[in-house]
């Protein structure tokens, strides 16, 4: 059984891969990139000549020549704010700035900062720590006027309400410009029960001539901060490696891509797509803007400073569009803040529920996930349903797990003659290991036997990980006992001590024929360092990683016992 241990260490060396990753992102954090565009820059610059209708306008190019800084084009960065309008729905409170008409500030209402803690999730908000706000207009691709950035926005009122019983609630800002002859009525509509915002841009051409012009949307963020210090070997939640934060975009010929902060710079995004969306993704949550579908919009990204403070910004810029004299046109799009639940991912747009993140297993992870919410929907708790989601798991692979017991039983009944063979060839490595082969013809025995069946299951339960670590459902979720959210680390260590036990128990019921002494130590390490690992990671992980050990371990005992007592009934 030396190969067994040989896929275990590997299996080991993974992890241990992966906290050196982990370890690496924490300490060696790359310098932010340089700056690629001043503040100027977010507003979509007018072209000199007109665009024709249903054209691309050329992409704003970032250079520092392209405009002067100004500061006052991002609302909270530091320049003058306009009125804040409040607006109170069943799932968000959201504050609107009418110096541009931008969303700036996004509450989650069903979603606390900490469990049982009274301040709720900002997913948008405008101030220094935690800046990302969500910002969309007009340009214009002829002599007409449209609103800039930062162009003063009127409400009818400051506050707005979703009453109960109201399914929609409509927030209109308005500007205009008397001497060009256009009017502009920015208006949000909140749906009840939904995270979906649609914005739409109405154009109103008071003028002699027609106004040509683009529709634009934007996200502008910085980079998160570092999480807040909470283990006692790391300094952060390890599962926050695993989970990505920064910008995203998708379309159905380019399918889910991420950007990653230090990309903005190296490796910008610059593509005309139909019918995709661009998006800051972070664990549990995102922010994404979705342009109208059936028409192109051209995707870009651009990084700058502010005061020294590297910002980032995803843009799409939608065809050019033509409003006649006295006439008026609607732009629409529609802008999704809130968690990554994937039905209500599914209904806001095509491909968005890949913004849960599952890596190369999406395959696998994604039905896993649907099992999970079912089973919940039977339990209605998410221990529970990740318990009998691993049962379900184990009574699939059942027959291979045999195949594989059997395989360990036989191995444990020769270690014996085994060992004799390694003591009487000590000094002669080729004759030992043809003696071991004579040995294993005769008997039958098959040592890789043992570890086909476990590279066949490792895939499934590599794509459980990520599906535990990415699902929202889990964030904050009670279990029993002194488990009271299964995203965060047992707070008494017993699941991970659990878990050490488990692993020596099956270390006893496992062979260790062909280790060598040095092998033989790290491996009697393994459940105290495996304990020590586990201690830093989600309760509901380790949960999962205990259910199925518990379970192979009944399995490897009661296979152990049948092996025992045919062999038992041979010799009488």
């Amino acid at each position: 059984m030396n190969q067994t241990r040989t896929f275990l260490l590997l299996g080991l060396l993974l992890v241990a891969y992966l906290l050196w990753t982990g370890w690496e992102q924490q300490f060696n954090v790359p310098p932010a990139p340089p700056p690629t565009a001043s503040a100027g820059s977010l507003a979509p610059q007018a072209s000199a000549a007109p665009t024709p209708v249903g054209a691309m306008p050329s992409m704003p190019v970032a250079t520092a020549k392209a405009a002067t800084p100004a500061a006052t084009l991002l609302p909270g960065s530091g320049g003058a704010h306009g009125q804040r309008i409040a607006v109170h729905t069943d799932l968000l409170d959201v504050t609107l700035d009418t110096a541009g008409g931008a969303l700036v500030q996004a509450r989650l209402l069903k979603y606390a900062v900490a469990p049982e803690a009274a301040p709720r999730v900002s997913l948008l908000d405008d101030s220094a720590n935690h800046y990302l706000v969500a910002q969309s207009g007009l340009v214009s691709n002829s002599a007409g006027a449209a609103p800039a950035v930062d162009a003063p926005f009127k409400a009818a009122h400051s506050s707005y309400t979703l009453a109960a019983g109201q399914k929609q609630l409509n927030v209109d800002l308005t500007w205009s410009d008397p001497a060009q002859g256009v009017a502009v009525i920015k208006r949000y509509t909140f749906t009840r029960g939904s995270y979906v915002v649609q914005v739409q841009e109405q154009v109103h051409n008071l003028g002699k001539t027609p106004w040509t012009g683009n529709a634009w949307t934007q996200l502008v963020r910085t980079a998160p901060p570092a999480p807040a210090a909470s283990h006692f070997f790391f300094l952060h939640d390890p599962s926050e490696y695993y989970s990505f934060t920064g910008g995203s975009w998708y379309s159905p010929q380019d399918k889910f891509n991420k950007l990653a902060f230090d990309e903005f710079a190296k490796q910008p995004l610059l593509r005309t797509v139909q019918d995709g969306w661009v998006a800051f993704v972070q664990r549990y949550f995102v922010a994404a803007w979705i342009p109208a579908r059936g028409g192109n919009a051209q995707f870009s990204s651009a990084t700058f400073d502010v005061g020294g403070v590297p910002h980032y910004l995803l843009r799409s810029i939608g065809p050019a569009f033509s409003v006649a004299p006295g006439a008026s046109v609607t732009q629409r799009m529609s802008l999704f803040i809130g968690p990554k639940l994937e039905h209500a991912l599914n209904a806001a747009a095509p491909g968005l529920e890949l913004s849960v993140d599952y890596g190369i297993f999406t395959v696998i992870s994604q039905p896993l996930h649907w099992v999970l919410v079912q089973l919940h929907r039977i339990t209605r708790n998410w221990g529970l349903a990740i318990i009998l989601l691993v049962v379900l798991i184990k009574a699939a692979f059942y027959w291979l797990s045999d195949k594989q017991y059997r395989s360990f039983a036989k191995m444990r009944k020769l270690a014996p003659r085994i060992k004799a063979l390694q003591a009487r060839y000590a000094d002669d490595k080729p004759k030992m290991q043809q003696a071991m082969m004579e040995l294993y013809q005769k008997e039958k025995a098959n040592p890789v036997a043992g570890c086909l069946p476990m590279l066949v299951q490792i895939p499934v339960f590599f794509a459980l990980y990520p599906v535990l670590i990415e699902s929202v459902e889990l964030r904050q979720a009670p279990f029993a006992l002194w488990i009271h959210n299964l995203s965060a680390p047992d707070p008494y260590y017993v699941l991970p001590v659990l878990y050490a036990a488990v692993m020596l128990a099956q270390q006893m019921l496992t062979p260790a024929v062909g280790m060598d002494p040095t092998q033989a130590k790290i491996m009697k390490a393994m459940p105290i360092l495996m304990a020590f690992f586990f201690a830093q990671f989600p309760a509901g992980l380790v949960l999962y990683y205990i259910t199925n050990s518990v379970l192979g371990l009944l399995q490897q005992w009661y296979v152990t016992r049948q092996v025992m007592r045919a062999d038992a009934a041979k010799t009488d």
